[in-house]
């Protein structure tokens, strides 16, 4: 029955494949941010973020031993080690501002990763860009505005500046992780990125630790898993299919998170977060169908 299962699933179109991956990918990472929030909220930020990682890095190595080392072996060493640096100061920055910003305006602002991608692309690989391109990009920062402005005169406008500034440095991240795909594995990057993460990240929780009560240690182990299976869905999905076929499912996340902002902090977001996150979703999403053509050569 098993190997029935995994027959039908390979006999799958990657594109659905790549659908029903990305689809898993915002139900794990909308249910990431929650646990993620409230760790943030009960210990110091990045404490919970270097034991969340550290918490994968653990959950993965019986699978690491189970396959040999060497199936594991990074080919790019100093890029995985640069990638893992910028990721790392990108979620010290994240964690700080995740106990004070909703989680639906969490996900709205993650959406403007594409926007920033498609900047560094051009930067730093000479990627021509077209007026369509930067139109799409200007809607998706006016998309930004829209989200962050009614919170900017309140008491999480810093914060929500905060979490905003970590986009490009996300999309620095992003373009280094394309890079390594093209000779590893997605769950070759999924490894070294956590433990990367962990040794970054470590000086900073050791010198604000203080020992977790029962609960957080729980939360750690939980999103130990669910932060594992997420990239591996994530980067399964990217390895399957165009951003143009996964992109408008990542739409999703934003409702997911605002349930769960919702029912576990009482956050109840308005329209604007919706409106503005629609807009940075149209942008990025046509960002990645224009992308998708010129790859096609047309």
């Amino acid at each position: 029955m098993r190997s029935g299962t995994l027959r039908r699933w390979q006999e799958t179109s990657p594109a659905l494949r790549a659908i029903l991956w990305m689809a898993l990918s915002g139900v794990l990472f909308a249910s990431l941010n929650t646990i993620s929030r409230l760790m943030a909220i009960e210990i110091h930020p990045i404490q919970a973020l270097c034991m969340r990682y550290g918490a994968g890095a653990l959950l993965m190595l019986p699978i690491i031993l189970r396959a040999g080392l060497a199936a594991y072996r990074p080919h790019g060493a100093g890029t995985f080690a640069l990638r893992g640096a910028v990721h790392s100061f990108g979620l010290m920055l994240w964690f700080t501002a995740l106990p004070h910003v909703p989680l639906a305006d969490t996900t709205a602002i993650g959406f403007t990763n594409p926007i920033f991608i498609m900047l560094g692309a051009a930067i730093v690989m000479g990627e021509r860009l077209v007026a369509a391109r930067w139109i799409a990009a200007f809607a998706g920062l006016g998309g930004v505005l829209i989200v962050v402005w009614p919170n900017l005169s309140a008491g999480a406008g810093f914060y929500t500046l905060l979490m905003l500034s970590t986009s490009p440095i996300f999309a620095v991240s992003y373009l280094l992780a394309k890079y390594l795909a093209r000779r590893n594995p997605p769950q070759v990057i999924v490894v070294w990125q956590s433990i990367s993460i962990t040794l970054c990240t470590l000086p900073v929780a050791l010198w604000n630790w203080t020992w977790p009560a029962a609960e957080i240690w729980a939360f750690t182990l939980v999103a130990g898993v669910i932060g594992t299976c997420g990239h591996f869905a994530l980067n399964s999905a990217i390895r399957l299919a165009d951003l143009s076929v996964t992109q408008p499912i990542r739409y999703l996340e934003l409702v997911w998170a605002s349930l769960l902002g919702a029912l576990v902090f009482g956050d109840i977001p308005g329209l604007s977060v919706f409106l503005g996150g629609l807009v940075i979703f149209v942008s990025a999403s046509a960002i990645a169908r224009w992308e998708a053509r010129q790859r096609r050569g047309g």
